[in-house]
């Protein structure tokens, strides 16, 4: 086990789906643990975005520091392996400072990342990818989806077709070392036990997991999430592929432009949110390190120079929507 591996499973993580009350535990956490925060959310990392990324404001923090939310511009591009590093050099300036890491977030594919690594492959070839775009520019997403089927059937089993960033790297692979991304992933598909590591899962009914969702949406709509995505559509410089993917902003963007109604786009958010939420459980269930715990009273397991019993109940009277 390599020691970038080392130091992420040193980590305590806190996860869970979209709605499931992450923040608020893992601010709890934090303080029991006398840990930093990182956040584990790929859109938490835009500026601007902070209504529909749910970031948590310096108030609902208390004084907890939290890294890796609003450092780069909506219109960037970020990538799992900008974001292993920069989340490596903060659990050493962290540990440097005496203190415990708590990543905090919901992206599945962050938390596999640094819990098992990543291939980094070989570097982007822009000129097959203006040729990829020319080829499907008129043609639905899942035209992208039906090509990498043909040529890596794991890859496209694992990737929604709506995931076009992932797809286009998938079939870039291919191109570029004739062999399937998946063949050299496989070396990132062997997890430690749980009990070896401090990985915990928010775990809420389906029902009232969806309740939450729609009381979260419509909370959002409520705090000012159109006027932030109209401020985006002003900007002079566009969305990046990656920010678009954002819940919500597509809606609301489509809702701007006169596709939808704005009803049919606040039903169609928490519509896609509830699907979103069914995928992230998925994943977790395939991550031999996550352990779940009830989403009303989550409980973990403390060393005893903690501040806290080893069996450490966050009341759930304390625990709202992300």
């Amino acid at each position: 086990m390599d020691r970038l591996r080392i130091q992420a499973l040193s980590c305590w993580y806190l996860t869970g789906p979209t709605a499931s009350g992450k923040t608020k535990v893992g601010i709890n956490l934090a303080k029991r643990l006398g840990a930093e925060i990182i956040s584990l959310d790929s859109m938490a990392i835009y500026r601007d975005m902070d209504i529909g990324t749910a970031t948590p404001t310096k108030e609902e923090l208390g004084g907890v520091p939290i890294h890796l939310t609003d450092i780069i511009d909506p219109g960037e591009e970020y990538s799992l392996a900008r974001y292993i590093a920069a989340a490596h050099d903060k659990i050493t300036e962290i540990h440097n400072r005496g203190r415990r890491v708590l990543f905090v977030g919901g992206t599945p594919l962050y938390l596999k990342g640094m819990l098992r690594g990543i291939f980094e492959g070989p570097p982007t070839n822009k000129e097959f990818r203006t040729q990829l775009e020319q080829k499907v520019r008129d043609k639905k997403p899942e035209h992208l989806h039906k090509m990498l089927k043909k040529v890596d059937s794991a890859s496209a089993k694992r990737l929604h077709p709506n995931d076009i960033r992932r797809i286009v790297r998938a079939l870039e692979v291919y191109e570029l070392t004739g062999r399937p991304i998946s063949e050299f992933q496989k070396q990132f598909e062997n997890g430690v036990p749980a009990t070896d590591c401090n990985v915990y899962v928010l775990e809420w009914p389906r029902e009232a997991l969806y309740a939450r969702i729609d009381k979260r949406v419509d909370r959002m709509m409520y705090d000012g999430f159109l006027d932030e995505v109209k401020r985006l559509t002003e900007r002079k410089l566009p969305i990046s592929q990656t920010a678009h993917q954002a819940l919500g902003y597509r809606e609301l963007l489509d809702y701007l432009d006169g596709k939808l109604k704005y009803g049919e786009a606040v039903n169609l958010i928490k519509q896609k949110t509830r699907n979103f939420a069914k995928r992230q459980e998925t994943w977790f269930r395939s991550l031999s390190e996550c352990r779940f715990t009830p989403g009303d009273a989550p409980k973990f397991d403390l060393d005893p120079e903690m501040d806290g019993s080893e069996d450490d109940v966050v009341p759930s009277k304390d625990i709202e929507d992300e």
